[in-house]
């Protein structure tokens, strides 16, 4: 699964390589958690690019309560196309959510120890998403949502956990925002070069934030 996740690079300068004109702000964070608000990229209505907020957990249009949305942070690629809460999304409201970075945990007899796994170059990446509109019929609340694809784990992920989300570079960010029907398959394998090192249990907590999250406290995973 995708659980934490990082993004500190400058938002209009991610955004830009997206394909998106204009800023947002958009503060610098080391431990983006589930039920946040997120940075995200996809089309408007008149096919156009935006860089939108979005809060992390998927309120499917048809829900009456949005806590549901807790549950539904990640959507497995394996059946997200059939889905009755994606498969709406799928065909009609995919997103990219930038970020730097995100965390994983490794499974060391009783304890698990976190990796923060980003691309080999450096450069900030986004992570295949589907995005909601969810309105309130009694309060007229309104709530914009986004969960991530995740896909089995390549080779690098593997030692680390089973899963893994469906990383995008610029150029396949353009492909999955299309509405490529089998985008998906193979996912995993088009994976561009990772990088990956254990660092403080701090990250743990949602709480706590800082660049010092994603320091190394450990051997680098090349």
């Amino acid at each position: 699964m995708c659980g934490r996740f990082a993004f500190y690079s400058p938002a209009e300068a991610t955004a830009a390589l997206f394909g998106v004109d204009g800023s947002l702000a958009v503060e610098p964070r080391y431990n983006i958690a589930p039920t946040q608000f997120v940075a995200a990229v996809r089309d408007d209505e008149e096919m156009q690019r935006e860089l939108v907020i979005l809060r992390w957990g998927l309120v499917p249009f048809w829900a009456k309560d949005p806590a549901i949305g807790n549950r539904m942070i990640n959507a497995r690629a394996e059946t997200v196309a059939e889905k009755p809460s994606y498969r709406a999304a799928f065909k009609h409201r995919r997103c990219v959510v930038l970020a730097d970075g995100f965390y994983e945990w490794r499974r060391d007899g009783e304890l698990k120890t976190p990796y923060f796994i980003s691309l080999a170059s450096g450069n900030p990446f986004a992570l295949a998403g589907l995005w909601e509109h969810w309105t309130d019929k009694e309060s007229g609340e309104s709530l914009q949502t986004t969960t991530l694809i995740t896909t089995h784990a390549n080779d690098f992920m593997q030692p680390l956990h089973h899963r893994m989300p469906v990383i995008l570079e610029a150029d396949t960010a353009n492909e999955w925002l299309s509405g490529c029907s089998d985008y998906l398959d193979g996912a995993a394998e088009r994976t561009p070069p990772l990088t990956a090192w254990p660092v403080s249990r701090r990250v743990n907590n949602a709480r706590n934030q800082g660049q010092e999250l994603i320091d190394a406290d450990g051997d680098v995973i090349c």
